[in-house]
């Protein structure tokens, strides 16, 4: 899988939505006829995508949250993005 972009701009397509799961007590990623349960790193990845700030950003803003290295958190929200765009879950602009 080939890293993302940095001034790529990632987001949820139509019909995608996180939401919370107040049942289960969970974040979950929603799409007709699937659903993935997200941990609380994934929630906030995805928290930070609007749909209008590049890859650079989002990385930047988790990295000053999270008080970890730009390149690390570059490696792990690429990769993880990148398994949901594979399945439809996420597309780039």
């Amino acid at each position: 899988m080939s890293p993302i972009p940095a001034d790529s701009i990632p987001y949820l397509p139509r019909g995608v939505r996180l939401h919370r799961d107040h049942v289960r007590a969970r974040w979950v990623l929603l799409a007709p006829e699937r659903t993935i349960a997200l941990d609380e790193i994934g929630h906030a990845i995805l928290s930070e995508l609007d749909g209008a700030r590049p890859f650079a950003d989002v990385v930047a803003r988790l990295a000053a949250k999270f008080d970890a290295p730009a390149p690390q958190i570059a490696d792990d929200v690429s990769g993880f993005l990148g398994t949901l765009r594979a399945r439809r879950f996420l597309e780039l602009a």
